[in-house]
């Protein structure tokens, strides 16, 4: 557990980790994320939790990273925060067309999107350790 000073840093080292485990299942299971956005944009109960969730997760990282202008790092884990918190009420308001969209971007690429998730986490990994000093 860490101390109020390295929030920002366990904040990036988790969607590090978060990140490269989803790149990783995508390659081990292709289409994984597809099909799941696709079970999602069909039932309107599954809709309602994921946005639900994804806005209470959203709102949890914005309220409790502490915001300093003159770090990137927490400006940047700040603004993830705050659009994972749209992403939600877009999810809950016209979840439909926004998981249609969510669709879309996946059906082609999985792979693409896979590395670009693998390196992001490897990214995060790195700099979250770095604001830690593990």
């Amino acid at each position: 557990m860490g101390s109020a000073g390295d929030i920002t840093g366990w904040i990036t080292l988790f969607f590090g980790l978060y990140g490269l485990a989803a790149g990783v299942g995508e390659f081990r299971n292709p289409g994984f994320w597809s099909k799941m956005v696709r079970e999602v944009q069909t039932t309107s109960a599954l809709q309602f939790l994921t946005g639900l969730f994804v806005l209470t997760l959203g709102a949890t990282i914005y309220l409790v990273n502490p915001f300093n202008p003159a770090d990137w790092l927490s400006i940047l884990i700040t603004v993830i925060g705050g659009w994972i918190v749209v992403e939600g009420l877009l999810i809950l308001a016209v979840g439909d067309w926004f998981m249609g969209l969510a669709s879309r971007m996946m059906a082609n690429g999985s792979r693409a999107w896979a590395i670009f998730a693998i390196v992001f986490g490897f990214a995060a990994i790195f700099a979250g350790l770095l604001r830690l000093q593990v």
